[in-house]
């Protein structure tokens, strides 16, 4: 993410002649209204249970810049999914399921190349919503096909957003914008994590199955969905390969493994894919030039973590991963063992367990020197140095902090107006 950071603010004047299909976008005109030296790069952290974002800054002591409200139409959206029943029982199952009993608000979040707007998925409205930053007000909303939205991914040159329809098993590419549908494609059963690839060619997605049912059971994982990676071709959306995860577990002897592909993290050069899957503390290494799993790096279980698979939230043991710029290290969130850590990438051997409660995902700062974890449990995030592994600082913010995602602000933006 902090390459993808810089990429913004050095792409900002390209942005004036790019198009897509022939055609300038709007994403063009919204560039020229602000240059690099008009913008403060922030991390915007996504409180999902309580519909709100705190903006930090981006290195340093994270220190709180600002707070957005992402459900300012709130009453206009209950009012309409209590008039559908349909809709009415899935706001309630992703409450008492996914939700954990909560509505989920916010999921994902990424900023325009302007610094104007923040883009917004919030998975208990099925929708995704561009936030005016100065006001606080909408400026479109897009409706995903089903009833649950997901996952994001931002194009390397910051007019695109793809954002994963949860029950519709579809992805939608979005002017990030207008929030004009640019197309979208087929995936899995439930996608979930949208990665673009550097050169902004391909867009890898990654469906996770039905993971709110209790039969966990190893021998039982079949009843979970049709679970893939489906990579295509950014500019017509058109499938380029799947790769079936199972099939690369089993040749190895892991076929007690789930093949739900969650959080992932590309190498620099994009030759090895680092992954996480339900169940699993740890991760798995994919090369993907010769299509194997290389490497399976397993973390230390926390003793106090139940063993019973089916209390661990939706079929997560770990759930987070990021890569310094460099690629010589990753940081990991372990979610149901309370810590992360910090491991080389070459041995493959961890570093310190910093102590943190449920964090559920982890990102790089603006100056690729700490990893910065989303403390779920706890209502804050924490920055650990990539260099020692050990802890900096914590911030406090929201309730139920998720993803953390890089972006930019006006360099004086406080908060919307009036709030």
């Amino acid at each position: 993410m902090a390459v993808l950071g810089t990429r913004h603010l050095c792409t900002l004047a390209a942005a004036l002649t790019l198009t897509v299909g022939g055609t300038a976008t709007a994403a063009s005109a919204a560039g020229a209204t602000a240059s690099a030296t008009d913008l403060r790069e922030v991390m915007f952290v996504g409180n999902n249970w309580e519909g709100t974002a705190d903006v930090v800054r981006s290195t340093g002591d994270f220190a709180k810049v600002g707070r957005i409200n992402v459900i300012p139409d709130k009453a206009e959206r209950m009012a309409a999914i209590n008039a559908d029943p349909i809709k009415w029982a899935y706001f309630m199952g992703i409450r008492n399921g996914v939700g954990e009993g909560h509505d989920q608000f916010v999921d994902d979040m990424y900023s325009t190349p302007d610094g104007r707007s923040v883009v917004v998925s919030r998975p208990s409205f099925a929708d995704v919503v561009s936030i005016d930053l100065s006001t606080g007000r909408i400026n479109w909303r897009f409706p995903v096909a089903g009833y649950r939205s997901d996952h994001m991914a931002v194009s390397p040159d910051g007019t695109r957003v793809a954002v994963s329809a949860s029950t519709a098993n579809t992805v939608h590419v979005l002017d990030i914008a207008t929030g004009v549908q640019l197309g979208s494609f087929a995936t899995g059963d439930k996608p979930h994590e949208n990665i673009f690839t550097h050169d902004g060619k391909y867009i890898w997605n990654m469906a996770i199955g039905d993971v709110t049912t209790a039969l966990d059971d190893p021998w039982l994982d079949w009843t979970k969905g049709d679970r893939k990676i489906t990579v295509v071709d950014a500019a017509t959306f058109k499938q380029v390969k799947v790769i079936d995860m199972r099939q690369r577990l089993d040749a190895i002897g892991l076929r007690d493994f789930s093949d739900a592909v969650r959080p992932a993290v590309f190498s620099p050069d994009e030759s090895k894919l680092y992954f996480q899957v339900s169940f699993f503390n740890g991760f798995l290494e994919y090369d993907v030039a010769t299509d194997k799993i290389t490497r399976v790096k397993t973390l230390p279980k926390n003793p106090a973590t139940s063993s019973d698979r089916t209390t661990w939230v939706n079929d997560s043991r770990h759930h987070g991963i990021s890569m310094n710029p460099s690629g010589t290290k990753l940081c990991v969130a372990g979610t149901m063992d309370d810590y992360a850590t910090v491991v080389d990438r070459a041995t493959l051997q961890e570093g310190p367990l910093v102590p943190a409660s449920k964090p559920y995902w982890a990102t790089v700062s603006g100056d690729g020197k700490d990893c910065v974890v989303s403390e779920s449990g706890a209502d804050q995030i924490t920055a650990i140095d990539f260099e020692t592994g050990l802890k900096t600082v914590s911030v406090p913010v929201g309730d139920h902090p998720q993803r953390v995602r890089l972006g930019h602000v006006a360099a004086n933006w406080t908060g919307p107006s009036g709030s």
